[in-house]
Order: C-alpha cells, then sequence, then structure tokens
C-alpha cells in the first residue's frame, strides 16, 4: 500500500488507532498538541510526528482527526496551522471525533470548497477497542470518500457502516450513546438488588446475559462494577459531553428524552463524587454511596 496518511490527536483513542495504520501499511505522519507523546509515538510504531496539525497533513491522501469536542476540531482544521492550509485536492479529511452533527455539516462544506473529501466517522468501543482494532465507525458524508478511505479504516475499525450524507455518522453516535446510558442505569440498579438479597453475581450473569436482558455492557462490566474498579474504561466526562450533544440535538428536532436527561444528571453526581474518570458503569457507585 502507497496511500500517505495524518492522525490528528493522540489520546486513549488516536494513539493505538494512528499505531494501527502505521502498522496496516499505510505511511503515517501524526501530531499531538504534547509533541512528547508524538515523539513517542513516532519512535513506537516507526512512524514521524510534526510540529502542527498543517505538516502532518501535507501530502496526505487521508487525514484523519480524533481530538476532543468541536472547538478543538476547528482548532486543528482551520487557519495557517490547521490541515486545511495544506490538504491536497483529492484528499479526505475523516473525523472521529465525537462531535456535533452541525459541525460536521460545516466541515463537509468547508472541505468542498478546496476539493478535499470529508468524512464524520465517530468510533464506537472504547480504549480497549482502539488497543485491539476492532472499533465500529458510523460514518457520514460523501460515498465516493468512504469507497475510497475504507481498506485504510480497516485497520482499526472492525465494523464500518455507511449512515449517509454529513452528519448522519454523528447522528447514529449520539443513537448509540442514548441506548448505552439506558443500560448501564438498567444495569447498575439490578446489580444494586442483587448485591443487597445475595445473590452470586457470576452465576446471576450466567443464567440471564444468554436471554433477553443480555448486553455487551453486562458481559464486560458487571465483573468490574461488582467489585467496585472504575479506574479504566470510557469517561464520565467524555459520556457527559456526549451526552450533551445527544440532548442538544434532541432539543432541536422538538423530542423529549426523559430517561437520557436523568441518567446524565446521574453522571453529574458520580462527577461530584470525584469520578470524572471513571468507567461509565461507575453509575452503580453512585447508588452506593
Amino acid at each position: 500500500m502507497s496511500s500517505s496518511c495524518a492522525f490528528i490527536g493522540l489520546g486513549v483513542m488516536g494513539y493505538p488507532m494512528a499505531g494501527h495504520l502505521q502498522q496496516g501499511g499505510f505511511t503515517t505522519k501524526v501530531y499531538n498538541r504534547t509533541t512528547a507523546k508524538a515523539q513517542k509515538w513516532a519512535q513506537t510504531y516507526h512512524g514521524e510526528f510534526a510540529e502542527t496539525p498543517a505538516a502532518a497533513a501535507e501530502g496526505a491522501e487521508f487525514v484523519m482527526l480524533c481530538v476532543g469536542n468541536d472547538d478543538d476540531v476547528r482548532s486543528v482544521v482551520y487557519g495557517d496551522n490547521g490541515v486545511l492550509a495544506t490538504m491536497k485536492q483529492g484528499s479526505v479529511l475523516i473525523d472521529h471525533t465525537t462531535a456535533s452533527a452541525e459541525l460536521a455539516k460545516e466541515l463537509a462544506q468547508a472541505c468542498h470548497e478546496r476539493g478535499v473529501g470529508f468524512l464524520d466517522a465517530p468510533v464506537s468501543g472504547g480504549q480497549q477497542g482502539a488497543e485491539n482494532g476492532v472499533l465500529t465507525a458510523m460514518i457520514g458524508g460523501d460515498k465516493e470518500a468512504f469507497d475510497r478511505v475504507n481498506q485504510a479504516l480497516t485497520c482499526y475499525a472492525k465494523t464500518r457502516e455507511y449512515m449517509g450524507p454529513a452528519g448522519h455518522g454523528q447522528l447514529a453516535k449520539m443513537v448509540n450513546q442514548i441506548c448505552i446510558a439506558g443500560v448501564v442505569q438498567g444495569l447498575s440498579e439490578g446489580l444494586q438488588l442483587a448485591r443487597k438479597v445475595g445473590l452470586d453475581p457470576d452465576t446471576l450473569i450466567n443464567a440471564i446475559s444468554q436471554g433477553a436482558a443480555g448486553s455487551w455492557q453486562m458481559k464486560n462490566r458487571y465483573k468490574t462494577m461488582w467489585e467496585q474498579h472504575y479506574e479504566h474504561g470510557f469517561a464520565v466526562d467524555w459520556m457527559r459531553k456526549d451526552l450533551k450533544i445527544a440532548l442538544s440535538e434532541a432539543e432541536r428536532q422538538g423530542l423529549s428524552m426523559p430517561l437520557t436527561a436523568l441518567v446524565d444528571q446521574f453522571y453529574a453526581e458520580v462527577q461530584k463524587m470525584g469520578g470524572s474518570r471513571w468507567d461509565t458503569s461507575s453509575l452503580l457507585a453512585r447508588l452506593e454511596k
């Protein structure tokens, strides 16, 4: 493979994702706000790093972003040091950040004006999924661009679903987070009752996870929840950011989402308990405090 890539943002997700690209045969140059982390990545994966997003993106066929929020995305896309300053015509910008659908539409227009393809491609699967290269990507934007970049995305995304025009990837991710919030709250309440009445957690989950109650959260999080271990996984701070996006979109659409709004406030209580960086399964800690 001869395609060159740039990867902007080396957090707990971006660092291994960029690594999978490099190991998958895509020559990759990275940028991170903390240069030391970019240098470490370059040493680990025998790739290159750049001092600015623009320098990383220069000459790249595909430019991937995985940063914090809408403002973070804008800060690495626009301006003299942003990726659009140096992206060549015919290249593709892929935003893996979980951000708003409105931003995706804005970026699609900005890219179109420069002859650059755009995809909003938020991912699900957390740090573990990123490290193992088995993320799910929900993708909106140019179908032609999706077809071109699909092979590169296989390096870290086991599932890649094209959802429709720009913004539809972000909208799909909102649905994903809404569904997770409700499931985790239900699982937390169930485990609270199980502990109270003296049920054995392993026997219980073996029984109920095979039927209609089963979920990824149940199978992968019940044990750490039972052991009150939350220093891992997808942080409460990030989940609240995502739920804020989802609730704002719901308001824009004139929809009521009482369960999502309630669970968001439960997460606010977890933050006050000092659990800002705890895994989202820490809703049980709130019940047991």
